[in-house]
C-alpha cells in the first residue's frame, strides 16, 4: 500500500511516515528489515505479537547463554544466530499458532528435535502458547548446534 501498511495489519508507517506498530506478514510473522547485530534481532522480538514477544526474549536469553560468542542477525525476516567461521545454526519464526525454531543440522542432535523438515539436516521445534519450555533440553541443543558446522552467512 502507498502509505507502507500491511494490507494485512493495516499496520506501519502511516502517511507522515510515523509508525504505528510492526507490519504483520502471513501467519504473524514481523516485517523486520534485513540486518546484522542484536538491534535487529531485538526488534524483531519485540514486534513478535502477543506471547510469542517474552517466548522470543528468554529463546534469545538462552541462546546468549549457551553460546555467549553468539552472532545475530535478521535475514528474511527471521532472526538468525550462528558463529563467526562456522555459518548460522538456528532461526526462529513466527506462526499463527506457535514459533518454529530451525536447527539447520537438527537430524545430528541429540535427541533429535521432533518436527521434521523437507531439508535432509533440518529438524523443528516449536513452542505453542502456553506449553512449558524445557530450557535445559533447548540450551543443550543450542550448545550441540552451534558446535556442527553451520548455513552459510
Amino acid at each position: 500500500m502507498a502509505n507502507g501498511t500491511s494490507k494485512k495489519t493495516g499496520k506501519g508507517a502511516d502517511a507522515t511516515g510515523a509508525e504505528n506498530g510492526p507490519v504483520l506478514l502471513s501467519g504473524g510473522n514481523p516485517q523486520i528489515a534485513k540486518g546484522y547485530g542484536d538491534a535487529p534481532v531485538q526488534a524483531y522480538i519485540a514486534a513478535m505479537p502477543g506471547w510469542k514477544s517474552a517466548v522470543g526474549r528468554r529463546i534469545d536469553a538462552l541462546i546468549v547463554a549457551a553460546v555467549p560468542e553468539v552472532t545475530k542477525a535478521v535475514k528474511w525476516n527471521s532472526p538468525f544466530y550462528g558463529l563467526e567461521g562456522q555459518g548460522w545454526f538456528l532461526s526462529l519464526h513466527c506462526f499463527t499458532k506457535y514459533i518454529k525454531v530451525a536447527f539447520f543440522r537438527g537430524t545430528a542432535l541429540d535427541p533429535v528435535p521432533p518436527e521434521a523438515s523437507k531439508s535432509g539436516d533440518t529438524r523443528y521445534f516449536h513452542i505453542h502458547e502456553g506449553e512449558a519450555l524445557d530450557e535445559e533440553q533447548f540450551s543443550g541443543w543450542v550448545k550441540q548446534a552451534s558446535r556442527l558446522p553451520g548455513e552459510k552467512m
